[in-house]
């Protein structure tokens, strides 16, 4: 006998992706279609499974989806996406990358970045608060992006960004201090020596055979450490934090403080 689904998916049910390549990790569709429907919203969330080659025939698909409100995204589409919708609105702008579209009833389709604030409000959830704080930011992808530009908001005295690319960390960085002058942005490297707080906003840590995102062994018990990582839920980049005596800010809640302001985005009705 199968087992009884939690909710109903009918006629009514609006319909929302979370378009990835891979998606065996992507928790993100369980959290929204419970947060969302703890709001009272018949909503449900499904990952879809899209590579790079095939993102812009999805994203112009979706427009002729009737029941679809929209689409969350994350790696690696963050930023390709923002090339292939009509409008993005000003965090997403500024960003230069989108992991929330609203589909308007024309087709039409809205971008924003909820990453960053989402990010920032989780960390304080946990204990962790940049302002004043010298920051090393791992990464400077798609979410990386809008974490940087919302840690600098927050009031952070320095942020150094590392990543593969050295040219991507540096224009990131550029564009950080373009519009936070008071945050000293910077080029750095994979090394926690000389900075309060560390954060992971790169794919480092989803696989067992994942090297660690940067040099840990000069964590300190004063430092905090952060994750974007949903699963697992404990990262090694966390469990070494942990080991250490870090304050520790999990992934799933960058996510969990994203939901009031997608509901807001995609314009959905009040409960009743």
């Amino acid at each position: 006998m199968s087992a009884t689904p939690p909710f109903e998916i009918s006629g009514k049910t609006r319909i929302m992706f979370i378009l990835a390549d891979p998606v065996a990790h992507i928790r993100g569709s369980v959290v929204l279609t419970r947060e969302l429907r703890a709001l009272g919203h018949d909503i449900a969330i499904s990952p879809l499974h899209v590579k790079p080659a095939d993102l812009a025939q999805t994203v112009d698909a979706i427009r002729k989806f009737h029941n679809v409100a929209g689409f969350g995204i994350t790696i690696p589409h963050k930023i390709a996406v923002a090339g292939l919708i009509d409008e993005l609105l000003p965090q997403a702008k500024l960003v230069g990358s989108v992991n929330f579209v609203r589909r308007n009833a024309d087709g039409t389709l809205v971008g924003d970045n909820l990453d960053g604030i989402g990010f920032v409000d989780g960390a304080r959830q946990s204990g962790i608060d940049f302002a004043g704080k010298r920051v090393l930011q791992l990464g400077a992808g798609g979410a990386g992006r809008s974490i940087a530009f919302s840690i600098a908001a927050a009031g952070a005295k320095a942020l150094g960004i590392a990543n593969r690319t050295a040219a991507r960390a540096a224009e990131l960085a550029q564009a950080v201090q373009a519009a936070y002058p008071a945050c000293e942005a910077f080029v750095a490297p994979a090394d926690v020596q000389g900075f309060d707080a560390v954060v992971n906003t790169t794919s480092l840590g989803m696989k067992a055979e994942d090297p660690l995102p940067a040099d840990l062994t000069r964590l300190r018990p004063e430092m905090s450490v952060s994750e974007i990582i949903m699963s697992p839920e404990l990262t090694p980049l966390l469990l070494a934090g942990q080991q250490r005596g870090c304050r520790i800010s999990l992934g799933k809640s960058m996510l969990e403080n994203q939901v009031r302001r997608l509901e807001a985005l995609l314009g959905l009705a009040a409960a009743t």
